[in-house]
């Protein structure tokens, strides 16, 4: 065999390995994926139970159907930008003191710059359900939070916490559900969370495992005696051709 056509054969079979490497590896991500979007469907539709008083993880605890009981704390609120399918607008944050002395922040729901005014506010004890949301540091795409200015893009629970003074804060916030006993047309409106996940695993396992198949095609027409190889003639001839200026009987 050429050293030239055998070293394209060895980095044939390095990239077949990558290729298919990076397919399987996308195969488990996938598994991994549905299995996450199994848990999380199971969790929004669960009856609700008791908020958590400690550390919260995306895996165990991301969108789980939670209750809680207390007061809000209006004056302490905060709007964060927000895009809904109601359009642009405002996500309105306030916080619920709970009897133990803890404060959870609860996005009540969405808001109209015209509308936010006019949101209904509470007041003595009350009980929200709702989603449990991990918090939103930094801010939103190519926008940062801005507490001195009061321009929030993200629900960053520490930063907002800090900014109202709440040092009781959970390190976690509670997208409301929506109130089933709200006259039409109150504000604000809740349960708008859009519980999605990218899932292009599947697309991206079969480009992976097609590049290896057309990898192992390639090495298989450089093989010895292959197409490609260089050892068989193009036009093989022909035992009866007959050369042009042979005589003819």
């Amino acid at each position: 065999m050429r050293p030239r056509r055998a070293a394209l054969i060895a980095a044939a079979a390095l990239l077949f390995a990558g290729f298919a490497a990076l397919g399987t590896w996308q195969v488990q991500r996938l598994s991994w994926k549905l299995d996450l979007i199994e848990r999380v469907e199971q969790r929004v539709r669960a009856a609700p139970v008791d908020a958590p008083a400690g550390p919260v993880s995306a895996a165990a605890d991301e969108y789980r159907h939670v209750v809680l009981q207390g007061r809000f704390l209006h004056a302490h609120e905060t709007l964060v930008q927000a895009v809904t399918e109601q359009g642009p607008g405002w996500w309105l944050v306030t916080p619920l003191q709970q009897a133990d002395g803890r404060s959870v922040l609860v996005n009540r729901g969405f808001v109209t710059t015209e509308s936010k005014a006019l949101a209904s506010r509470p007041d003595g004890e009350v009980t929200v359900t709702g989603l449990l949301r991990l918090t939103e540091p930094g801010g939103g795409f190519l926008r940062h939070n801005d507490p001195a200015a009061g321009r929030w893009f993200s629900r960053d629970v520490q930063a907002i916490a800090a900014a109202r003074g709440l040092t009781t804060a959970v390190p976690y916030f509670v997208d409301a559900d929506a109130d089933a006993t709200a006259r039409q047309g109150a504000w604000p409106i809740g349960g708008l969370t859009v519980v999605s996940f990218h899932n292009n695993h599947l697309v991206y396992a079969l480009t992976w495992f097609g590049l290896a198949a057309m990898v192992a095609g390639a090495a298989w027409m450089l093989r010895p005696g292959g197409r490609w190889s260089g050892e068989n003639p193009p036009f093989p001839a022909s035992a009866s051709a007959v050369p042009h200026d042979a005589p003819h009987g």
